[in-house]
């Protein structure tokens, strides 16, 4: 086995900094890449938790002036991984959400800040650490988008470069203006370039120029590709389809076990899925719910957002209330949304509960609590939540779109798939289709015989990382094959 060395670059990793399910991939992956001959390691912002928690720190250069104020590149580690930290002070020493303000406004300076994060990276790809010079640099998202483009644009022997797309909706869009402040020539400012309907988009800039191009999924590949799905960008995707690949996350089986998870009230597996009932009247109570084990109770954890499909539940609330059912909502996000789910809780006592905020402790206890965990997502790359759920007797409910179409086997669908049904698909992504689900499930939750088999097939499905970083094995093997 050909040995590789892969740079990974990543606006979050878990456990440094999460806001989302990139940081879970990016943390996860380079573990699981160990086992199949590929040393990686991650490229990340020194935020000041990065900062608190990087241990074993050593440093790599030292800038005078790097992208407006002094920076360093450190080495260091953390939980496993192995990390290359852009310590730039002026850039990523503030508190909080690593990409908005206090108020929920977009840091004015996050072109720099990303920019700045893209262009170390290209450099660690021209050997700017000699003990370690990558095979391949992997881009995460529009935050690193730019990587792929300074290596073309250096026009200098190079490693090869994977982009890969968690979230389409998110793309990078800045002024023209920041070109000549970020190191880049005007001349990609261009249609076959950074341009973007008058602007410039940092993750347009990694689609164009990425030897290779992944996304989350193999639903949401062929999505992207379309003119609704590719939000702008479908046309270029159409044209690199031969380099665009779907490879499905996974979850990080060892934090999310629920035999030894130390987050839940009680531990169980497969053949002990009586000691759920214990979890679910702690999440009840959690979550001032009325306490009873033969009322259905649904769990979410999410964003509160449209592209979650969060309006639509909502609209769902009424046929949750008379199918008998109780909803557990953590999450956050638009404001109408939050008001408005609060409401639903305040109006409903014992019926409906709602946390505002993100908890990682609570998100295990709804995994090992709910009946039935809901993602009813206009469109979703992967979703990490649903596997988290088929790992924890959580039946999923989601929407057919993404991810959540490749990962989930609905119950009308077990015979025709050859695979066991593991959970329920709704279409077309409307309340109605929505509530006529919810209906199914409570008929199918009071069969008691449906339901432990509809759990028992989700425990035993495979939603680790162990085949998925296989995929990306091979991809960088072959990659550097063709480049060679």
């Amino acid at each position: 086995m050909t040995p590789v060395r892969v740079l990974a670059v990543a606006s979050e990793v878990y456990p440094l900094v999460k806001t989302g399910g990139l940081a879970d991939v990016a943390g996860a992956l380079p573990v699981a890449l160990k086992t199949h001959g590929v040393e990686m390691r991650t490229l990340l912002p020194g935020y000041p938790d990065v900062m608190r928690l990087l241990s074993g720190t050593e440093e790599l250069r030292r800038w005078p002036d790097y992208f407006g104020g002094p920076g360093r590149l450190l080495a260091g580690s953390h939980a496993g991984l192995d990390l290359f930290v852009l310590d730039v002070p002026h850039l990523y020493a503030r508190p909080g959400n690593p990409y908005v303000t206090a108020d929920g406004v977009d840091w004015p300076d996050n072109g720099v800040r990303f920019a700045a994060l893209s262009r170390v990276a290209a450099d660690i790809g021209h050997a700017l650490v000699p003990a370690f010079v990558p095979d391949v640099v992997h881009a995460h998202d529009w935050q690193a988008g730019l990587a792929p483009a300074y290596l073309h644009y250096d026009d200098r022997p190079r490693p090869g470069t994977v982009m890969t797309i968690h979230n389409m909706a998110y793309q990078g869009k800045f002024a023209p203006a920041l070109l000549g402040s970020i190191g880049l020539p005007w001349h990609a400012f261009n249609v076959d370039a950074l341009e973007y309907f008058g602007g410039i988009s940092f993750l347009k800039a990694g689609l164009r120029f990425a030897d290779r191009i992944t996304t989350v999924s193999p639903t949401y590949a062929k999505e992207i590709q379309s003119d609704e799905g590719g939000m702008g960008l479908g046309g270029l995707l159409r044209q690199r389809s031969d380099v665009l690949s779907g490879i499905l996350n996974g979850v990080d089986t060892e934090v999310w076990n629920p035999q030894t998870d130390p987050h839940i009230a009680y531990r169980f597996d497969a053949e002990e899925l009586t000691f759920r009932a214990a979890n679910k009247a702690v999440l009840q109570q959690q979550f001032n719910l009325d306490s009873s084990d033969e009322t259905p109770l649904l769990g979410v954890i999410s964003r509160l957002s449209w592209q979650k499909g969060l309006d639509l539940l909502l609209e769902a609330i009424p046929t949750i209330l008379r199918e008998g059912m109780q909803l557990a909502l953590l999450g956050s996000g638009d404001r109408d949304l939050q008001d408005r789910y609060q409401a639903a809780a305040r109006a409903n006592p014992g019926r409906i509960g709602v946390v505002i905020g993100y908890d990682e402790i609570l998100a295990h206890l709804i995994q090992a609590g709910s009946d039935a965990l809901i993602v009813p997502s206009r469109f979703e790359p992967c979703g990490l939540t649903q596997l988290c759920a088929l790992r924890y007797g959580a039946v999923p409910i989601v929407s057919r779109v993404g991810g959540l179409e490749d990962t989930i086997v609905d119950i009308g669908e077990a015979d025709t798939s050859g695979h066991d049904a593991t959970g329920f698909k709704f279409a077309p992504v409307t309340a109605d289709a929505l509530a006529g689900t919810l209906r199914k499930a409570n008929v199918a939750f009071h069969d008691k015989l449906t339901w432990r088999r509809l759990q028992r097939s989700g425990l035993a499905t495979d939603v680790s990382w162990r085949n998925r970083a296989g995929d990306y094995a091979a991809l960088y093997r072959d990659l550097m094959a063709r480049r060679s």
